[in-house]
């Protein structure tokens, strides 16, 4: 039977996909809110926007930081720049189209971003001349994109979804290489280092590659169901678009030359959600330092007709905040009339990082009580050493995070050359399993069906991109028995 916390919320681990839902929803952290009357399209509530805009500034500092400028496209693509390039045109029915304004009918109908390249590069055309415009190095930031899913799910898949995009290009392939493996450190820095979120950096196989690239790179993370969340993904463009587009420079000889290009696209709504599933519990929310909109919550304990009391407990509450405020903390204060229990369990669910009580003896003394969201004890700190105080707290809460996620992830990848056994490892396993495989070229495509098929979902994920498994001599194709060229990762996805 599926148990339920104080606040409504069934248990994670009796059911992963109940409890998601529920935390998203109004009864939980009141994220989002799926009644608005388009099917597919969802409100983004207070709560989840300010989490999703510090999620881009983290990512805007970090291109930046790389050289990056902003930019700011227009939402909507004019139809033949979408279908220009062949590959890439396969995007085409699965986009929104607008064909009136008003009561006209539109000369030519132009359709909604489902992701930047038709838009930005026939502006590169006309931008790029000479190799001293090159590198160029730009980023969109703060967009939404419009594709039809079929399915949605708030934070997996949505028809208008938050998108962040850098386009780059150079003048040559080794330049663009480069670029990628720098895209994979900024992945690094954010999702590990300050979202702490583990995951897998793969080159995906050709069939599974983004439309019109030579290559796609991804970071792949695991929800507790064991579903691969694609977490980013990274492209050598080569010059498919370039060709396409006309984006050319004169090199230092003076003469005509195609273009490298990359383009690296974070998912926000994929770190949100993994943000929910990895970090979260069956309290709600636990959010890393870096992305609470609150860093600490201060619940002042207060009694029934002890009005006098209280004034001297809410005084002192004052004075905490304040001093937090004053270090730099994101620090509420909430003498609300709700009751402490009813304001610990509310915040617990917002995955607020600190929370900090202060009853009668703390009113009087130099000492308050605080709790982690890592932790289920409390614990008292001096307020002579506050900042200190509060500092080492934060240091023992994001150490928490990661040992946390580290021991999620560390058992989450197993290993087989049996399609028998595959099948029933996938049904248990919550993660990735390792294969060997024929190939991640299109002449592997029909085994990844068949795979996919046998294992009624596991996908092939790719090789990893530093350091790839090698393939031992003798080992076959776990589906077609040929010699095996790759050790393949398969799971389960969104």
């Amino acid at each position: 039977m599926e148990q339920q916390n104080k606040l409504g919320i069934i248990k994670k681990s009796d059911n992963f996909s109940e409890w998601y839902t529920q935390v998203c929803g109004e009864t939980g952290a009141d994220l989002v809110d799926i009644r608005y009357d388009v099917q597919g399209f969802v409100v983004h509530k207070p709560w989840a926007f300010k989490i999703i805009r510090k999620i881009y500034e983290l990512l805007e500092k970090e291109v930046e930081l790389d050289n990056h400028e902003p930019m700011l496209f227009p939402t909507v693509i004019p139809e033949e720049n979408l279908l220009k390039e062949k590959e890439h045109a396969g995007f085409a029915p699965d986009v929104f189209w607008i064909t009136e304004a008003g009561k006209e009918k539109l000369d030519r109908k132009v359709a909604l971003r489902p992701t930047g390249e038709t838009a930005i590069y026939p502006m590169y055309s006309l931008w790029i001349r000479t190799h001293k415009d090159l590198p160029l190095k730009r980023y969109q930031t703060r967009i939404t994109v419009f594709r039809n899913e079929k399915t949605t799910r708030p934070f997996l898949r949505g028809r208008e979804f938050c998108f962040f995009e850098t386009h780059d290009v150079f003048e040559t392939h080794a330049e663009a290489l480069q670029q990628i493996h720098k895209d994979m450190k900024i992945m690094q820095k954010v999702a590990f280092q300050k979202l702490n979120l583990p995951f897998i950096f793969f080159q995906r196989p050709k069939w599974d590659k983004f439309l019109g690239a030579d290559n796609t790179f991804a970071s792949d993370s695991l929800m507790p169901d064991g579903r691969r969340n694609q977490m980013s993904s990274t492209h050598d463009l080569g010059h498919n678009f370039a060709k396409a587009y006309n984006v050319q420079f004169n090199d230092k000889n003076g003469t005509k030359q195609y273009v490298y290009q990359t383009c690296f696209g974070p998912g926000i709504y994929r770190l949100m959600a993994a943000l929910i599933g990895i970090h979260g519990d069956d309290k709600g929310l636990i959010l890393p330092y870096s992305i609470a909109p609150i860093h600490i919550v201060i619940i002042p304990i207060t009694f029934a007709n002890k009005q006098q009391l209280n004034e001297k407990v809410i005084q002192k509450c004052s004075e905490v905040e304040r001093r937090l405020k004053e270090f730099g903390y994101i620090t509420k204060l909430d003498s609300s009339d709700e009751s402490p229990g009813f304001k610990y369990n509310k915040y617990e669910m917002l995955g607020i990082p600190l929370r900090i009580e202060i009853g009668p003896r703390e009113a009087d003394g130099d000492e308050v009580t605080i709790a982690l969201r890592t932790r289920d004890k409390k614990e008292k700190i001096n307020l002579k050493h506050l900042d200190k105080e509060i500092k080492d707290k934060i240091e023992a809460y994001e150490q928490d995070m990661k040992k946390r996620a580290e021991e999620y992830f560390k058992d989450n990848t197993t290993q087989t050359e049996s399609l028998t056994e595959l099948k029933q490892i996938i049904e248990k396993h919550k993660g990735f399993i390792k294969v060997p495989f024929c190939s991640t070229d299109f002449d592997g495509q029909q085994c990844a069906e068949t795979l996919k098929a046998e294992t009624i979902g596991g996908v092939v994920s790719g090789t990893k991109f530093e350091n790839p498994e090698k393939v031992h001599t003798g080992q076959r194709c776990i589906i077609c028995n040929k010699e095996a060229k790759h050790i393949v990762y398969v799971a389960k996805s969104y």
